[in-house]
């Protein structure tokens, strides 16, 4: 199975930075009826700043470029969202080990590593109607998939569609963590926006890892 490069991880944050654009109106409507109608807006800006900040100063390896993508975001994002998305990244880039490249594992493993440093930050649990009920499912059936043999490219597919799973199944969910919270049972019934981006950030892997992986296979 191919390593994942740098090129492949910068293509990832593009990837991601462009869907939030394309989808930003519908994060806003989402976080609209349950939350502050700031999340498109704000994921927008600061995916926006990272691919810019990634432009200016091109990382050297994988942990380079998720320390400034966390850092980043952390400065350039307001709300929750901000602290979220920049502690996945800044939690991704030690688990990386400094390596050049990063095999199908350890890029697994560094994902993870970023998923408890939300789960830290946020205190989410499953079924809170968060982002963590579309990136714990993503998890499990990545790691399911590699444990089975399957290429990277394929098992982060099969981590997408848990994904949108996640996210699909906060939808009737009562909210017990962030502003949709104090909603109450009046939170039931809106698709979590957060859970949203971050299926929008499963998809953009498995986009970016199928384009590699073809590329790496050719010579």
């Amino acid at each position: 199975m191919a390593d994942v490069d740098t090129d492949t991880l910068l293509r990832w944050l593009r990837t991601f930075a462009a869907s939030v654009a394309a989808q930003k109106d519908t994060l806003t409507a989402l976080d609209a009826a349950i939350g502050d109608a700031d999340h498109g807006a704000n994921m927008d800006r600061g995916m926006a700043a990272v691919v810019d900040a990634l432009a200016a100063t091109p990382p050297a390896d994988p942990a380079a470029l998720f320390k400034q993508a966390g850092m980043t975001l952390v400065k350039s994002v307001g709300g929750a969202s901000g602290p979220l998305y920049g502690t996945f990244f800044l939690r991704m880039a030690p688990a990386t080990g400094g390596a050049a490249t990063l095999d199908p594992e350890t890029f697994a493993k560094a994902l993870r590593a970023g998923v408890e440093g939300v789960v830290a930050r946020g205190k989410a649990e499953p079924g809170d109607k968060t982002m963590y009920d579309a990136l714990a499912p993503a998890l499990d059936a990545l790691d399911g998939a590699l444990s089975s043999g399957e290429s990277l490219a394929d098992a982060l597919r099969a981590a997408s569609a848990a994904a949108d799973e996640g996210r699909d199944a906060t939808t009737p969910v009562v909210a017990r963590k962030g502003r949709a919270s104090y909603l109450g049972e009046r939170s039931a019934g809106h698709q979590d926006p957060g859970a949203t981006s971050a299926a929008l950030l499963v998809a953009a892997a498995a986009t970016a890892v199928a384009e590699q992986e073809p590329e790496q296979g050719a010579g």
